[in-house]
């Protein structure tokens, strides 16, 4: 088993539990469950409470992101989202809220807990413009051109190949579609390992890009506009931040829809947004790590 697949079957077992939990606190506790959130930079506390107004307390309770990306993506009536890593479903179920009847909210979620517990919640809330969808952020099982807006809580740092996140979320969306991403960077002066000294990957710490790192990577997706804006320090030098960027309305032709045909350092379409390893035990990153190359930004 790859160092990736450890680490993400960590994640699962996390997250999983985190909902059981939510679950098992739902069925006991008179006044609705306890947050399960790791503290005061993360949870439920980051929403005002308008926003958690007539949610079920299974969805507030379960909430473990760190900021409210619903609040930055600009919403608007009919518009269809994806958000990566639903967990409960508190952030599907503001965006369904957002667009209305007419638009479509997607939960996208590995873990068949967190799946049952966002199922649950949304029935509770009377949310007919959701639908939840079981799979993994590296490979959305979406056809592509699909929705308006991706969003994302405290997600796409715990993923062990955040080259494919940005590629699917850039595929997904339809020309001149957006994201609105909250997430947590570490500054450029940081190494990985000093990163890792302050909290590890299931912690939302360890597995985090830095500032340049998290710019580039959308950049080499596709992404034009992009905008990263800190809003509070998670631990020293780690800051939870607001992410926006768009997928221009024209798309160059050298990368509308076509993979490239070399490859190189051990990864198909080398350096493009269609990026993945020839080995699927390993990532891009680690690829390339292994064949002493990278790409030229």
């Amino acid at each position: 088993m790859s160092e990736s697949t450890d680490l993400r079957e960590t994640v699962r077992r996390r997250y999983a539990a985190a909902a059981l939990k939510v679950t098992e606190g739902g069925t006991t506790a008179c006044c609705g469950p306890e947050p399960v959130g790791l503290d005061e930079n993360f949870g439920s506390a980051l929403y005002t409470p308008g926003d958690l107004d007539q949610l079920p307390d299974g969805a507030v309770a379960a909430s473990l992101g760190c900021g409210n990306p619903t609040a930055v993506a600009d919403l608007r009536e009919g518009e269809r989202v994806l958000d990566l890593g639903s967990g409960g479903g508190v952030d599907v179920l503001l965006s369904a809220r957002r667009v209305g009847p007419t638009g479509r909210a997607y939960g996208l979620d590995m873990t068949e807990e967190m799946l049952a517990l966002a199922v649950a919640n949304a029935r509770k809330a009377g949310a007919a413009n959701v639908e939840f969808l079981k799979g993994e952020i590296e490979a959305v099982p979406l056809p592509a051109n699909t929705v308006d807006v991706v969003i994302s809580n405290c997600v796409i740092n715990l993923s062990t190949d955040k080259h494919a996140v940005f590629a699917e979320t850039y595929r997904v969306l339809v020309p001149g579609g957006r994201i609105g991403i909250s997430d947590v960077l570490a500054d450029d002066t940081l190494t990985p390992a000093q990163r890792a000294e302050r909290g590890d990957h299931v912690g939302c710490i360890a597995g985090a890009l830095s500032f340049t790192e998290y710019r580039h990577g959308l950049e080499r997706a596709g992404f034009t506009g992009i905008e990263i804006t800190p809003t509070h320090r998670v631990a020293d030098g780690m800051h939870s931040a607001i992410v926006r960027a768009v997928k221009p309305a024209a798309q160059p032709a050298s990368s509308a829809g076509t993979e490239a045909a070399t490859d190189c350092c051990g990864a198909t379409a080398c350096c493009t947004a269609y990026e993945r390893s020839a080995d699927p035990a390993t990532t891009a990153y680690e690829a390339e790590a292994a064949s002493g190359c990278g790409c030229q930004d």
